[in-house]
């Protein structure tokens, strides 16, 4: 559910975090429920949205017509050869280098996925690409905007996943950089009143999308960032749990 995604600049960069691994744990719960509608992260799941990125799969959304989805592959299958997703390597990177939804040359890619994803290294796999092209970015960009809170940090995480990397005008870079323009660079002082803007400036672009092949399915998803909304004025800074999860879509509860 992201856009393109830039890898390159963060494989195997050490980026700090101030979450702790529970709270980079919750985080991530918190993002499952918006995506797959469970805190349980969920490596097998497969199917088309519709929302002009071909096929979505995996624990972090990760997208046939994106980038991302070709390197859990690739990853996969230089530890595992003989899999049944390599096959699809080739095509997989056509429709990435033109941000394609196309699927009529992915005949069979979710059963292959499905399948995949009962084998521990290919889930571990996905971890690795999802920290890699969404995590690291994502705590670098808080670095640079002097985000110290775990929620505030969790903030950047969620955005990533779902507006992707970059620099197109719905991505994480664009919610920061509006943010940033309205409240006169990064964070000096006031974290709290700068996240809040920056729920402000994600709900914005939800609601008036560029890409209209996402246009419709983001403006109904707004719920996501109204949920940290209400963490954050729970006081929920630091991502204590339990930590129930409410909105029109979804009711869950993050308990460890």
């Amino acid at each position: 559910m992201k856009l393109a995604v830039i890898l390159l600049l963060f494989l195997g960069v050490s980026v700090s975090s101030k979450m702790t691994a529970k709270q980079k744990h919750r985080c991530e719960e918190y993002t499952s429920i918006f995506e797959n509608d469970t805190t349980e992260l969920q490596y097998s799941y497969c199917e088309n949205i519709h929302d002009g990125r071909g096929y979505t799969a995996g624990r972090a959304g990760f997208c046939t017509g994106t980038g991302d989805a070709v390197e859990v592959i690739r990853k996969y299958s230089a530890i595992k050869p003989d899999n049944l997703l390599k096959k699809y390597i080739k095509e997989l990177e056509i429709l990435s280098k033109h941000e394609s939804g196309d699927t009529s040359k992915l005949h069979g890619y979710c059963t292959a996925w499905k399948e995949a994803a009962k084998d521990p290294e290919f889930r571990k796999c996905q971890d690795e690409v999802s920290d890699e092209i969404y995590y690291k970015p994502a705590m670098h960009e808080a670095n640079q905007a002097n985000v110290q809170t775990p929620l505030g940090r969790c903030a950047f995480y969620d955005a990533i996943i779902q507006h992707g990397g970059g620099d197109d005008p719905d991505s994480l870079s664009a919610i920061i950089k509006l943010t940033k323009k309205t409240m006169n660079g990064v964070v000096n002082g006031n974290e709290k009143h700068w996240i809040m803007k920056f729920f402000e400036k994600r709900k914005y672009i939800l609601q008036h999308a560029h890409n209209p092949d996402t246009r419709k399915e983001w403006a109904q998803s707004i719920d996501r960032v109204d949920a940290m909304i209400e963490l954050a004025n729970q006081n929920n800074w630091n991502l204590n749990v339990p930590m129930h999860i409410k909105t029109k879509d979804h009711d869950k509860t993050i308990k460890n």
